[in-house]
């Protein structure tokens, strides 16, 4: 399977709830690289799996919105515990949508896999990958 990879970041605040989280509970920045994979059996006749000129752009609108904002104050994770796991996931289901609506040109009719990972330190990183 072939594969194309873009990177962008965000810079967001948010606190953790719950004993599990210590210190994280209170509220708290976080910058996270996030990487989308775009996965394909088959290249088109350019060679390509999906456009990067169409995919890099991509990524960062649906990271726009979150961009310097406290998550605990949006309304689409009011009750939410925002990992990186879970906002792995959310991003993963901004891009499949985003897929299916033919935002990634022709291209996108031939990703058949897409991985999000979030890079929340050096040390420490969580992903969510699917079939689409």
């Amino acid at each position: 399977m072939f594969a194309v990879e873009v990177r962008d970041h965000v810079m967001i605040a948010h606190s953790l709830p719950g004993e599990t989280f210590g210190p994280a509970q209170g509220l708290h920045g976080a910058t996270f690289v996030v990487d989308a994979a775009f996965y394909a059996a088959e290249l088109d006749d350019d060679g390509l799996v999906v456009d990067i000129g169409l995919a890099t752009p991509l990524l960062a609108e649906i990271l726009k919105p979150l961009n310097y904002q406290n998550l605990d104050a949006l309304p689409q994770f009011v009750g939410k515990t925002t990992t990186t796991e879970f906002l792995a996931k959310y991003i993963f289901d901004q891009l499949r949508a985003a897929i299916a609506t033919g935002r990634l040109g022709a291209g996108g009719a031939r990703v058949k896999k897409l991985r999000v990972l979030l890079h929340e330190s050096h040390v420490a990183r969580a992903w969510y990958e699917s079939e689409l």
